[in-house]
């Protein structure tokens, strides 16, 4: 992959990260220290993220 691509998609998943964060009710998630976070919390965010990835997927191979 190019260097913008990968740039692009790196930007995209910190958006994506700090999106569900903020849905998960861990405002301002950017700007916290993530190791005085509980390890569910933190793993909520990527088991989220992770669940949000593969419904646009599915959505994309859909067609919707």
């Amino acid at each position: 992959m190019g260097k913008e691509i990968k740039a692009k998609a790196k930007s995209g998943l910190e958006n994506l990260k700090y999106e569900t964060a903020s849905e998960l009710g861990l405002a301002n998630y950017q700007n916290m220290d993530k190791g005085e976070l509980t390890a569910r919390q933190n793993g909520y965010v990527g088991g989220y993220m992770t669940k949000k990835l593969v419904e646009m997927a599915e959505n994309q191979l859909s067609g919707r």
